[in-house]
């Protein structure tokens, strides 16, 4: 049994290797990406489309009024990163069920690459709305006192991001792996099943986080506060 697919290296060249974590993670971007690519590839813009398009429109749909309910009324502008984060851990958790795979949000390393794509889209998105001046501002704010608190703030719930997720998805994965090997094939399965549903649950936490520490950080322009503050490390 493994801790962490860092532990599985397939290639290694003096410091440079190839371990578990790099070949689930790029496998599952590009086989994110191909699907994208070839589940769009027929979209039409009339009234009558296929099946396929409806089920991606209530899709894109139903994520577009999760953010809004959130705090952030233009789901638009979010949709592409916050969708992208939940489908990336959903897909690491959905792939459980292949033989051989090691889920790669089973790292530390994958996590925290996650935790800072967050960390680095949470001043992106507000700079970008309300400008660098307006940004900086919110730390200081109500009083200048509140600066390092605010500071160690951003730093510490990235960190509850990234262990948040670790813990939850190795925690799984370890559990699973030992009832595989002392117990009947049937009580697996459940177990499995049951996996994949938690797995589904982190991905839709994680993005719904990340759509959080956002709105929270727009909330000067939006002139509304999401239910959430600046000390409140989920």
């Amino acid at each position: 049994m493994h801790l962490s697919p860092d532990e599985i290296v397939f290639w290694q060249h003096g410091v440079f290797k190839l371990n578990a974590t790099l070949l689930f993670t790029w496998a599952i971007m590009l086989a994110l990406a191909l699907g994208a690519k070839l589940g769009t590839r027929r979209l039409v813009a009339d009234l009558q489309c296929s099946r396929w398009q409806n089920a991606l429109e209530i899709i894109v749909l139903g994520i577009s009024r999760q953010i809004e309910t959130i705090g952030l009324p233009h789901p638009e502008k979010y949709r592409s990163f916050l969708g992208t984060l939940f489908l990336f851990v959903a897909a690491c958790a959905l792939c459980t069920v292949l033989p051989g795979y090691e889920p790669p949000t089973s790292s530390l390393s994958t996590t925290t690459a996650l935790a800072l794509c967050v960390f680095a889209a949470v001043p992106f998105f507000a700079i970008r709305e309300e400008g660098v001046l307006r940004y900086l501002k919110t730390f200081v704010e109500p009083t200048p006192i509140l600066l390092p608190f605010n500071v160690i703030s951003e730093l510490s719930r990235t960190l509850a991001l990234a262990v948040r997720l670790f813990g939850n998805m190795m925690s799984g994965a370890m559990i699973l792996a030992i009832l595989i090997s002392i117990t009947p094939f049937l009580f697996p399965i459940v177990m499995t099943v049951l996996g994949l549903l938690t797995g589904l649950v982190q991905a839709y936490i994680f993005a719904i986080l990340a759509a959080v520490y956002i709105a929270a950080a727009t909330r000067a322009r939006h002139g509304s506060a999401p239910a959430t503050t600046r000390l409140d490390h989920g």
